[in-house]
């Protein structure tokens, strides 16, 4: 039987149409709505007759439980990471730094003010920004007083 071509040509534009707009982003990790999915889908597909164990279960629910844990302590550790980072810059105000330069050069200057964003705190040194990262070395500035006097 022969196919009108205003039938065909139009399933292929739904076709195309919905395999553009309908992609699916696999993720690398199960979370714990993944966890809780698997978990209903077990409980729907048991056997009545053979109900899942109450040891089973129990591993089930501890698993679920670590999982949490784990989820959390990553947080945590984010957290924690983020907290240390801007103490150690805030550390530098005030004091002599040697930092790396986009080509790699060493830029020695002292230390005027630190800026956070979402990569983290960044130094500022004679005027210009550098990442935390990029610190080589690490100076006391000499105070005015302890300078030696001009010859």
């Amino acid at each position: 039987m022969p196919v009108d071509a205003p039938t065909s040509s139009n399933s292929a534009a739904n076709v195309v149409a919905y395999s553009t707009t309908n992609t699916r982003k696999p993720t690398q990790q199960l979370g714990s709505q993944d966890f809780m999915k698997l978990l209903a889908v077990q409980f729907q597909s048991q056997d009545p007759m053979k109900p899942m164990e109450d040891t089973a279960f129990i591993a089930q629910m501890a698993q679920f439980s670590a999982l949490q844990n784990s989820t959390d302590l990553t947080k945590q550790m984010g957290l924690l990471r983020s907290d240390q980072q801007n103490l150690a810059a805030n550390g530098m105000i005030g004091r002599t730094v040697t930092v790396s330069d986009e080509g790699g050069n060493p830029v020695i200057g002292e230390v005027s003010a630190v800026l956070s964003s979402d990569n983290g705190p960044s130094l500022v040194v004679n005027g210009k920004q550098y990442a935390l990262s990029t610190v080589t070395r690490i100076e006391n500035t000499p105070a005015a007083a302890d300078l030696p006097p001009a010859a």
